[in-house]
């Protein structure tokens, strides 16, 4: 399989997001709108017979930029299959996470030594519909919305960190819930050349082997068009 060679706009796009993680992971991106590569047999039969064009493309141009983390963790490419839960099927030993819009595809994967869990997610930069907010956003990061001077703009951002934190804690977890089940603390950098900071998802119930109060840490960034959110669960040393 030949790797997609990043576009003036991925290069962008992965320069954005590349800083949200440690050292440890690859992060990858491919464009959706290009011509990513044809994904393996085993992936393709992944999507539906009826999937349309825009599906197809992003999935993959998802499966390409994970491809290419993998390659950039010097490990030979494979494919990543979709499980019955829809989730990634990682190949053994690989820890990752996937996620697109109509832009942008990013990957990040890195080895179980160390991380034990990892979640990405990119949407365009649009606010989130008013009508959306209190199906995800809890009480207080509601009443946190109501004194900043963009509550759509942060509304998709929290949007997009609790799906972030959703993926980091699937891989242990392997458990369902909803937008109530976190409540995200938000801390916005001041910084005039763009929207930054980091965001702590506190579990609201236990999900085994996360109990209520537990954490997930993570990093968000708004440019380039685009809302990106990381995610990660570092393994304890």
């Amino acid at each position: 399989m030949t790797l997609v060679e990043p576009s003036l706009r991925s290069a962008r796009h992965r320069a954005l997001i590349r800083p949200l993680f440690d050292g440890s992971v690859a992060v990858e991106v491919c464009d959706p709108q290009a011509d990513p590569p044809t994904p393996f047999p085993e992936e393709a039969t992944c999507l539906s017979p009826n999937a349309v064009e825009k599906r197809r493309r992003e999935f993959a141009a998802g499966r390409a930029a994970a491809h290419q983390a993998m390659a950039t963790l010097g490990l030979t490419p494979s494919a990543i299959p979709v499980g019955p839960k829809r989730a990634p099927i990682w190949p053994p030993g690989l820890v990752g996470s996937i996620s697109h819009c109509r832009s942008t595809a990013v990957a990040v994967v890195a080895l179980p030594q160390q991380m034990r869990g990892l979640g990405v997610d990119v949407e365009e930069d649009t606010p989130l519909a008013d009508d959306l907010i209190p199906q995800i956003c809890r009480p207080a990061e509601r009443l946190w919305l109501a004194q900043q001077n963009n509550p759509g703009q942060l509304a998709k951002v929290i949007f997009s960190a609790k799906e972030a934190a959703y993926k980091c804690q699937y891989r242990l977890s392997e458990r369902f819930f909803g937008f109530d089940g976190m409540e995200l603390e938000m801390n916005v950098a001041d910084d005039t050349d763009q929207i930054s900071g980091q965001f702590s998802a506190r579990f609201t119930a236990d999900q085994l082997p996360f109990l209520t109060g537990d954490r997930i840490e993570g990093r968000f960034v708004i440019g380039e068009g685009l809302i990106a959110t990381a995610a990660q669960l570092p393994q304890v040393r």
